[in-house]
């Protein structure tokens, strides 16, 4: 089984340890971007996983394209051209100091891209699931035209969609990404969010304070059964973050599929990066539907894969298939493999 992922690989400029942007002298580099973390995951795990975008054809675009080789992520679907490559800038929050995101990705290749351009039923001939986010509609309305030509098409050649709401303001309004995303769920098979995207992007309501450090699970079985009735998904799944403070959080995921309702253990994480948990879901809810008979196993593994990915600096979740299993087994001691 091959997966494929459509979306946006950037440069990540990240401030040291957890300086300030205003402190910092230097940036440490990495790359990054929801769909790309969703194949590098699916890679790491031994999959066959490739990643179709756009790249300028300068240097930074090609040392974006070999971070992705060199975790065996098949690169052959993206093309290159375009003005630039889009970068966003992070500071690592500490206890109650949150982290802060600067987007820089206007005109990037990806974002100026036409729809032309792609040739779907080529680029999917040889895929079984594809896997898109609300974060590459909305970093232009050229993206948004493709972003629906791969779904529309993937729904037409019989390959399972994913999507991942992944609501971001600073790209665009809830009226924007509600008028975009809602008439392309039809194309969705599993869709995947927590509680604020699902209101952002589709008008959910969930009376949940995401803030207070309690999750009831039984709202968000309500939520997923909703959305799976109401849009027709094979399932639907969310993480469920207790937000304790930057460097503190609990951790668990939740799935409603074929019915039923299926809750992971929950795990205390002292948070080394955040960013990328919620790829690193999406990529260990894919590989558990793919690769799990049983569905409790499926969601077992990507909660288990997602709290790892917090204890890892950059995007991507540098982990294999056996650690994930380990954590999934209880084994959450941390202590030395010799």
């Amino acid at each position: 089984m091959k997966y494929a992922t459509l979306g946006e690989l950037m440069l990540r400029l990240s401030t040291p340890g957890y300086e300030r942007f205003v402190q910092a002298k230097s940036f440490d580099v990495n790359y990054g971007g929801g769909e790309a973390n969703v194949a590098v995951s699916l890679a790491n795990y031994g999959c066959e996983a490739a990643f179709i975008s756009k790249l300028p054809s300068n240097p930074l675009g090609d040392s974006a394209l070999n971070s992705l080789r060199e975790y065996g992520v098949d690169t052959s679907k993206i093309i290159r051209g375009g003005e630039r490559l889009g970068i966003y800038y992070l500071e690592t929050g500490c206890s109650m100091r949150p982290s802060k995101v600067v987007y820089d990705r206007a005109h990037s290749s990806i974002a100026e891209a036409d729809a032309s351009e792609f040739d779907f039923k080529k680029l999917l001939s040889d895929c079984s699931w594809l896997h898109v986010s609300g974060i590459t509609p909305a970093i232009s309305l050229k993206a948004r035209e493709l972003t629906a030509k791969a779904l529309k098409t993937a729904k037409e050649m019989g390959i399972t969609a994913s999507f991942d709401l992944n609501f971001r303001s600073k790209l665009w309004s809830k009226k924007e990404a509600q008028d975009c995303l809602i008439p392309l769920m039809k194309y969705v098979d599993y869709v995947i969010g927590n509680e604020e995207d699902a209101q952002a992007c589709l008008g959910f309501k969930l009376d949940e304070d995401v803030t207070s450090g309690k999750i009831d699970s039984s709202r968000y079985e309500v939520m997923l059964k909703k959305l799976c009735e109401q849009y027709g998904f094979k399932g639907a799944g969310t993480s469920l973050r207790e937000s304790r403070s930057a460097s503190n959080n609990g951790w668990s995921c939740c799935l409603y599929t074929e019915g039923k309702f299926y809750l992971s253990k929950h795990y205390d994480i002292d948070i080394v990066d955040r960013v990328g948990a919620g790829d690193s879901f999406s990529a260990g809810l894919i590989y558990g539907l793919t690769h799990y008979d049983n569905k409790q196993q499926a969601i077992e593994f990507a909660a288990a894969a997602s709290a790892l990915k917090h204890t890892i600096p950059g995007d991507y979740n540098h982990v294999e298939v056996k650690e994930v299993e380990t954590l999934m087994g209880g084994d959450g001691s941390g202590r030395v493999v010799r």
